[in-house]
């Protein structure tokens, strides 16, 4: 076991990063619950989320936790901690370092948790060909949509940097000059090229 620079464990993991911020959740009903730490130590947990989530303001941790636990519910409506605590593993494996890059991780978590849910009822085998296929199509849309918010993501991160490459081109009085992708097709009779 590592301990952190404040002299608390942190539990080892398999990759050489420390393991995931994780929550305990107290249901308050079924929709509803409070998370908690899960080893007691409240100051050194909530010190994480913040980094987890790339932010310093309490009031944007607990949004997200209740966006989490809204978005990872089982399929009767009860609250997933499992489903809360993968989603913190991928907000946490994103790094972000503000709110807005926060907030684009905790989107990106909500959309791989639908589409998996999404996924999940088709292979439960339990519905008609035509609502497969709508499901298919829903769970296809949302999967677009993260490789989009994952492309936004790294986007925001790079600054909206783009390269672009530039030649030159001299063309001697009497030459002429193609502008693009030129490609030479054989002619059929094998005697090369045109």
């Amino acid at each position: 076991m590592t301990i952190s620079k404040m002299g608390n464990p942190i539990a080892p993991s398999t990759n050489g990063r420390p393991a995931p911020v994780r929550v305990k959740l107290q249901r308050i009903n079924a929709s509803f619950a409070k998370a908690h730490p899960p080893d007691g130590q409240g100051k050194v947990w909530w010190a994480r989320l913040q980094k987890a989530l790339g932010t310093s303001s309490s009031a944007f941790v607990n949004a997200s936790l209740l966006q989490l636990q809204q978005a990872a519910c089982l399929r009767g409506g009860s609250i997933s901690e499992i489903g809360v605590n993968s989603a913190l593993a991928l907000i946490e494996a994103a790094e972000p370092r503000n709110e807005i890059e926060g907030a684009l991780a905790l989107q990106m978590a909500c959309t791989h948790i639908a589409s998996m849910a999404i996924l999940a009822r088709i292979e439960g085998g339990y519905t008609t060909e035509r609502r497969a296929g709508l499901f298919a199509s829903a769970a296809a849309r949302l999967m677009r949509t993260y490789v989009a918010q994952v492309e936004a993501f790294r986007h925001l991160r790079q600054g909206g940097s783009q390269f672009m490459r530039v030649e030159h081109v001299h063309v001697n009085e009497g030459g002429q000059a193609l502008i693009g992708n030129v490609r030479r097709e054989s002619s059929g009779g094998g005697e090369g090229e045109n």
